[in-house]
């Protein structure tokens, strides 16, 4: 099989890229495909209730989105600096993405007094960057100045307000703060719909998947297997590794709503030593514990998944790893089909886009 980054990208007419979310969350529109004949189907969001089934686990990854992408002025020249939390590295210092010139020791000046010293080029697009304030403190004014980090294929002139509610799921945890880009697959989801999902009999089941850089990092290698991810930090509780495990060993469907937890379920999976056709287990479930992690997981065609037998998912970009993740579970000539079909269709792609099962 290909693994050459040209084989993973297409057309998409820039029409077709999503600007606003749909109205209400859950009618967007949802393609089906089955991952083993290639069928391909149409439906509305809300109607995912009828693909699922009493004794499915339906998988979602709980971190919230913070505003992330704070805008400033450097103290000497006074230019513009936009400075991108990534994940904080301590107390006071974060790892941060810096749009403009950049320099060692140059200081930014944002709002509510909140300053930022550049300590180290890490040599890989990101710098750490020491603030004057830490803690709660911090927090509360990176909420006051900071702006949603919308991806840059949604055009604003400026923020809307509106974005700080759409561009985060219903179900993000207030104590899993962290992310720095929505788990979109989540975003089609309301509470009706999720309460009618329990009413079927499905279990719903939270992990956690900080969305970090690599959401963003654009795969530069034509041979794919040599790119390498930027980490990413997963927690799995021991109560949901007892539920996954007991599903695993009844034979139950384990349907992660995005790639983000997807790829946190075949991180625990591998670290587990679970394989696909039998439960192999390390440790005893009573002895389970938490599950921490930073994770590169790389999920592309050929990969053997461990725990995932479905997946809700959104549109994604040409030549990125998570189309690459789609075409490892459905098959890469079925997902090349379900794009081209979606493209004829006017689906709309990428965050606020439509949406997309694999069975």
């Amino acid at each position: 099989m290909s693994l050459n980054l040209s084989d993973f990208n297409y057309n998409l007419p820039p029409a077709l890229i999503a600007q606003n979310p749909a109205k209400p969350r859950d009618h967007s529109r949802l393609l089906v495909l089955n991952k083993e004949s290639g069928a391909i189907s149409h439906d509305n969001f809300f109607c995912l209730p009828k693909y699922l089934k009493a004794g499915d686990v339906l998988v979602i990854n709980n971190s919230k989105v913070f505003p992330a992408r704070l805008i400033g002025q450097a103290e000497m020249s006074g230019g513009r600096r936009e400075v991108f939390l990534h994940h904080k590295l301590e107390k006071n210092i974060w790892e941060c993405l810096v749009k403009g010139k950049a320099r060692v020791n140059l200081k930014i000046k944002f709002a509510q007094g909140l300053e930022a010293i550049l300590v180290k080029d890490k040599n890989d697009g990101t710098w750490e960057v020491r603030f004057n304030q830490s803690g709660k403190k911090f927090l509360m004014t990176i909420e006051q100045i900071g702006q949603v980090p919308l991806p840059p294929y949604i055009k604003r002139e400026k923020q809307r307000a509106a974005d700080r509610n759409s561009y985060q799921t219903v179900y993000a945890a207030d104590n899993k703060l962290g992310s720095v880009a929505a788990p979109t697959a989540g975003l089609h989801f309301t509470p009706a719909l999720l309460k009618k999902i329990q009413k079927l009999g499905v279990e719903i089941l939270s992990v956690t998947l900080h969305v970090g850089l690599g959401t963003f990092a654009a795969v530069k290698t034509e041979d794919i297997t040599k790119h390498e991810m930027h980490s990413e930090l997963v927690e799995i509780s021991a109560r949901v590794q007892r539920r996954l495990l007991k599903a695993k060993s009844e034979g139950r469907r384990i349907i992660a709503v995005g790639t983000t937890s997807c790829r946190t379920l075949e991180t625990w999976g591998q670290a587990m030593g679970l394989d696909k056709t039998k439960i192999m287990i390390r440790k005893e479930p009573a002895k389970l514990q938490d599950f921490q992690i930073w994770t590169r997981i790389f999920i592309y065609p050929g990969y053997e998944f461990r725990v995932v037998d479905a997946l809700v998912t959104n549109f994604h970009l040409p030549k990125s790893t998570l189309l690459m993740l789609v075409g490892a579970l459905a098959g890469k000539d079925n997902i090349d089909k379900a794009y081209s079909v979606a493209i004829q269709e006017k689906y709309r792609f990428f965050s606020y886009g439509d949406a997309m099962l694999i069975y």
